[in-house]
């Protein structure tokens, strides 16, 4: 559990340095580490709450919310993370869809990394209906997995030109905070999986901690674009990783 927990401080201070909860990775190495899988999206959504809440309250106080940006994706997003948290879902199926969602986060953060320090004033307004629609699918995926959806949308936007970086990643956290919040809402319609996560209280803190200090290096040491680059780098480990854990078990 000391090395897991390690392993979970690191995540949540990568990811929380770039306003990402860190869900997806703290999944895989739930898996890595042979966790029992019908308590996986618990534990990750409540690490994400964690996580993100500072997060969303250090950039609300700077002045970094938007909501013409957020709450069309937040529409669509929050009744399908709650559908997708209350499924119950086969593990093979599970696992192959957390491997593509590992996969595919960490290429999208990769090819747009350079964009969470662009100042760029140019950006786009998204009709609704496709913010909405965007929501939906984030919503559902992430509800089914156990993720917050922040680290698919926060690329997305950033390939839309949607808005400024600093509202994008204010954005992303509040999304994932309120997505985590519904999904885990969706995972208590399942029968008792919270009497076995006080077994991982060590990983909350480990989180709690990791996501401060990730914080503090968003706000006061290196720059966004680095510690995007460090993030993607990091989804893309866990996610070869796991897919090589997986591979072994065929």
């Amino acid at each position: 559990m000391l090395v897991l927990s390690i392993l979970f401080f690191v995540t949540a201070t990568i990811y929380s340095s770039v306003g990402f909860g860190g869900g997806s990775t703290y999944l895989a190495l739930l898996l890595i580490w042979g966790v029992p899988y019908h308590i996986f999206p618990a534990i990750a959504l409540l690490c994400n709450i964690f996580v993100v809440s500072g997060n969303s309250y250090n950039y609300i106080r700077a002045g970094n919310l938007n909501l013409k940006l957020l709450l069309p994706y937040l529409i669509g997003s929050v009744p399908l993370a709650f559908i997708g948290g209350a499924l119950e879902i086969d593990k093979n199926l599970f696992e192959l869809l957390l491997f593509i969602v590992l996969s595919s986060a960490g290429v999208l953060l990769l090819f747009k990394f350079k964009s969470y320090d662009d100042n760029e004033e140019n950006y786009r307004k998204i009709p609704l209906v496709i913010s909405f629609l965007i929501g939906c699918c984030l919503g559902f995926v992430s509800g089914i997995v156990g993720i917050g959806g922040g680290i698919f949308l926060s690329p997305i936007l950033f390939l839309l030109r949607a808005g400024r970086p600093k509202h994008i990643v204010t954005t992303a956290s509040l999304f994932i905070l309120i997505n985590s919040l519904s999904g885990i809402i969706g995972q208590l319609t399942k029968n008792a999986v919270f009497n076995e996560i006080s077994n991982y209280w060590v990983l909350l803190l480990a989180v709690i901690i990791g996501g401060q200090i990730g914080n503090f290096l968003n706000l006061k040491v290196f720059p966004t674009k680095i510690l995007a680059l460090l993030t993607a780098i990091l989804v893309i480990f866990v996610a070869v990783r796991m897919g090589l854990k997986l591979t072994a078990f065929e």
